[in-house]
């Protein structure tokens, strides 16, 4: 898990507690804006958050990283296809240069019918989609990212939690790792409780029940991250099944929220790394990384990576030592998912009233 003292360095930690109660402070304050403030339309954004003319579903999380995000913005998607609806994804694109991002890229690559809307003024990125002949038969918008992007309205909003990591008994920013306090699921429609193969059980119960106790119009879910194959690049790419790596010597890199869980499932199914390198999320991956990339490669029969890094390391123009690996993840709901998936597709029913307004 992260360090549970949060972001800041070992230095300034004495001035963590100054810091949160000015972060809480703010926070507080914005949220009593937006839900004292009526809400825009279109026509008339009057309001904070605007209400655009076809449902929103958003999917995003309390704290900062690592809970599933992208595999559930695209579950959510299918659900959608699978009913028959035409979804984009709206996302801020962290660190986006022309609507590239590395989640962006995973999601292309996932999903490439569905189109998306990325940057940090997300209303404006729709508006201009909407315009556009391809983003014409767009009738549902996916949030990814959403919890607090407040100035979309939305139709539903679904939190993951790490089942791993109790809310509450975190901290906020920057002592902690929470963007927001654990009352704001007060506002949520439903929670996911992810990485629920690596809570033990009796916690998963307890988190679980808390939640029912204090918020009880949560819907709530359990879900495991599980790898279902290995995307392989040696030269060319290719899949190979969770076996072909088991036996090999490798070496781990990853830019993620939290590395440990990543690590532990990488030694789970493939056996101890030889090496590793943490790196902090979002790393870009620029040139010194990329050589430092290619050390730690050397000697190994295979580097494995986030898919999320690889959408970023795949755009270089770099000759491997080895095959980089990257294990191909899908967000699986435990069978009490069937009140999410009617949740969702009740949402995805929303019209604005306004359409109506003049018969």
């Amino acid at each position: 898990m992260p360090d549970p003292s949060g972001p800041l360095p070992a230095a300034l930690r004495p001035l963590a507690p100054l810091a949160e109660r000015l972060y809480t402070r703010a926070i507080t304050k914005r949220n009593a804006n937006f839900d004292s403030r009526s809400k825009g339309s279109l026509l008339f954004p009057g309001g904070l958050s605007v209400t655009l003319d076809r449902p929103v579903i958003s999917v995003g999380n309390l704290s900062v990283g690592g809970t599933g995000k992208t595999p559930a913005v695209q579950l959510v998607c299918r659900w959608l296809i699978e009913d028959g609806y035409t979804p984009a994804i709206a996302m801020r694109g962290y660190a986006a240069k022309d609507g590239v991002s590395d989640e962006a890229e995973l999601h292309r690559a996932a999903m490439p019918e569905v189109l998306l809307a990325v940057g940090p003024n997300r209303v404006e990125r729709l508006l201009e989609l909407f315009r556009s002949p391809e983003g014409e038969s767009v009738d549902t918008i996916v949030l990814d990212d959403g919890f607090q992007h407040r100035r979309v309205a939305r139709q539903l909003d679904i939190v993951l939690i790490d089942a791993t990591q109790d809310p509450f008994v975190q901290r906020l920013l920057p002592a902690g790792w929470l963007r927001e306090p654990v009352e704001s699921l007060a506002r949520a429609h439903a929670v996911v409780l992810t990485h629920a193969d690596r809570a033990q059980p009796s916690e998963l119960t307890r988190l679980t029940g808390e939640l029912a106790r204090r918020f009880q119009h949560l819907t709530i879910a359990h879900a495991e991250h599980a790898w279902t194959g290995l995307g392989v690049f040696e030269g060319d790419d290719r899949q190979e099944s969770l076996g072909w790596l088991r036996g090999r010597r490798y070496a781990l890199a990853c830019a993620i929220g939290k590395p440990q869980a990543f690590i532990a499932q990488a030694t789970e199914a493939f056996g101890p790394p030889s090496a590793t390198r943490q790196l902090r999320d979002h790393d870009p991956l620029g040139p010194k990384t990329i050589t430092a990339l290619l050390r730690l490669a050397d000697g190994m029969e295979a580097l494995v990576v986030t898919e999320k890094d690889w959408a970023k390391l795949g755009r270089r123009a770099v000759d491997w030592p080895c095959p980089i690996v990257r294990p191909m993840l899908e967000l699986r709901l435990r069978n009490e998912h069937e009140p999410l998936r009617a949740l969702v597709l009740e949402a995805a029913q929303w019209r604005d009233d306004s359409e109506d307004s003049d018969e």
